[in-house]
């Protein structure tokens, strides 16, 4: 017989009992193929109704100002509102639906988006339209990273880069024919025809994702946090603080704020955002998870996303403004003219996968920067008298390098996250998509506003046309940045160790 154990021993083995060791996540059924086609049909179509009501509203405010007897400021807010809303809530979003499932908070969101937009078509005055606005950028703010979400944890990570490319086919396509629709409508049923649009697309879809079952949610991982913990509230207040201050500031260079209320705007979003770093590095379940801006390639991915953004919104911006103020083309003729770029958007987005997976995402991003950078400095010879070719072409390679750079950059921020931490990664992907275009707007009219007294609203062609020119030459500068940055973005190496990875544990 054999000593008797150790007091040391039975203490381990008592210690070993009360706390087994933690099993590994059980992966959860396969997906089906019919919910992987409704995922993909409800990210798809969910993404398009949120570009396709940003752009048909820039169209159609005129008429709501007229119809509802409101001031321009009061009209202006119906877009900021909507902006602050959305970019301050994403990230939050994102953790619910990590929390609670992406299928639930994005049909919560999109039934919301049309319900919403119902309102606004029935609204009497611009208060209710503006207090709608910003509820509705609150549900635009639940389903975007959803969408994103859905589709990370239906498709395996080495199928994900086509769905993502459909998606973004489907902004650029809707970004393309908002203005034409939102035309349409407008001349032949008024401004209220555009947002009763949203509403019978967005009740299909939203019992459709309800309707459908998905597989049941895997085994929380080691260190993961279930549903039932709570929410880091402080945390989400003050990121929600900081974003929307951020935005109300760039968004404010661009309109009547004044430069006092964008100093006060920044200043707040400084403020806030030093205390949300402080919290995220105190509270025991932080909003953003510390492994999530850790993962290779994210945070260069969201500031390649960032940039890319900004000059795509900025170039369009000044080059709107000159085709229309200088060369005294009608709004349709000037939506025909940019038409190159969002149909090369469309185009290019399936078609950066291959050279993704062949050239990885490094090599790949920083090529489509260079594209969109060369396009803003063929827009920035606009002053030289430049004939329809080149104004095409310009559009044609912003756009064409726009889309690569959302998909493969899109495809970084989101793979590289753990699937729990999807809708975090998601929420920040497009916190970014919505920071770069207000950033891009305000830095093209401050740029104007110092080559034109008076900004772009001045009437003065000779001198708006001497603007541009360095406007666009900035912006092919933060384009060219953004080419820099894409070295922090996985290279062909480790995109193909991670498609072996795949296919092995598969």
């Amino acid at each position: 017989m054999g000593q008797p154990p150790s007091r040391h021993r039975r203490r381990r083995h008592r210690a070993a009992a009360a706390h087994p060791p933690r099993r590994p996540p059980r992966p959860g059924p396969p997906v089906s193929t019919v919910h992987r086609r409704i995922t993909l049909a409800a990210s798809v179509v969910g993404a398009a109704v949120v570009a396709l009501d940003g752009t048909v509203l820039t169209v159609v405010q005129p008429g709501l100002r007229k119809d509802l007897h409101a001031s321009f400021a009061q009209v202006q807010w119906t877009s900021t509102g909507y902006l602050i809303a959305v970019a301050a809530l994403l990230v939050l979003a994102g953790r619910l639906g990590d929390r609670h499932g992406h299928r639930r908070v994005f049909a919560v969101g999109i039934l919301g988006f049309g319900a919403t937009s119902a309102g606004i078509g029935l609204a009497s005055g611009i208060g209710p339209v503006i207090a709608l606005r910003v509820a509705q950028g609150a549900c635009g703010a639940l389903l975007q990273p959803a969408t994103l979400g859905m589709l990370r944890a239906a498709f395996p990570p080495d199928r994900l880069g086509m769905p993502l490319a459909l998606r973004t086919s489907a902004i650029g396509l809707a970004a393309a024919a908002g203005p034409l629709v939102g035309g349409a409508l407008a001349v032949r049923h008024g401004w209220r025809a555009v947002f009763f649009l949203n509403v019978p697309v967005t009740l299909v879809i939203g019992l459709l994702v309800l309707a459908v079952r998905e597989p049941a949610a895997r085994t929380a991982a080691p260190g993961g946090h279930g549903p039932d913990t709570a929410p880091d509230l402080p945390g989400a207040v003050l990121l929600a603080t900081a974003v929307g201050c951020l935005v109300y500031a760039l968004t404010g260079m661009s309109g009547d704020g004044g430069a006092g209320a964008s100093v006060t705007g920044l200043g707040a979003a400084v403020l806030a955002g030093h205390l949300f770093v402080r919290r995220q590095r105190s509270a025991a379940d932080p909003l953003v998870p510390p492994g999530v801006l850790a993962a290779p390639g994210v945070a260069a991915g969201l500031g390649v996303l960032t940039a890319a953004s900004a000059a795509l919104f900025g170039s369009l911006f000044t080059g709107v403004y000159y085709l229309q103020d200088v060369l005294g083309l009608d709004p349709l003729r000037c939506a025909l003219v940019a038409l190159p770029g969002p149909v090369a958007m469309v185009v290019a987005a399936p078609l950066s996968v291959r050279p993704a997976r062949r050239y990885g995402p490094r090599r790949t991003v920083a090529g489509a920067m260079i594209l969109l950078a060369l396009g803003d400095l063929l827009l920035s010879r606009l002053g030289a008298a430049p004939g329809p070719v080149l104004i095409r072409t310009a559009f044609l390679l912003v756009g064409a390098g726009f889309g690569v750079v959302m998909v493969v950059a899109t495809d970084v921020v989101v793979r590289q996250v753990p699937e729990r931490h999807a809708g975090v990664a998601g929420g920040l992907q497009q916190t970014a998509m919505n920071i770069g275009p207000a950033l891009g707007v305000a830095v093209a009219t401050a740029l104007l506003a110092l080559g034109a007294p008076g900004g772009p609203a001045s009437g003065s062609r000779e001198a708006l046309s001497h603007a541009v020119p360095p406007a666009l030459t900035v912006l092919a500068v933060v384009a060219a940045a953004g080419a820099l940055g894409a070295r922090g973005l996985p290279g062909p190496a480790a995109a193909a160790k991670r498609h072996r990875t795949v296919r092995v544990r598969r």
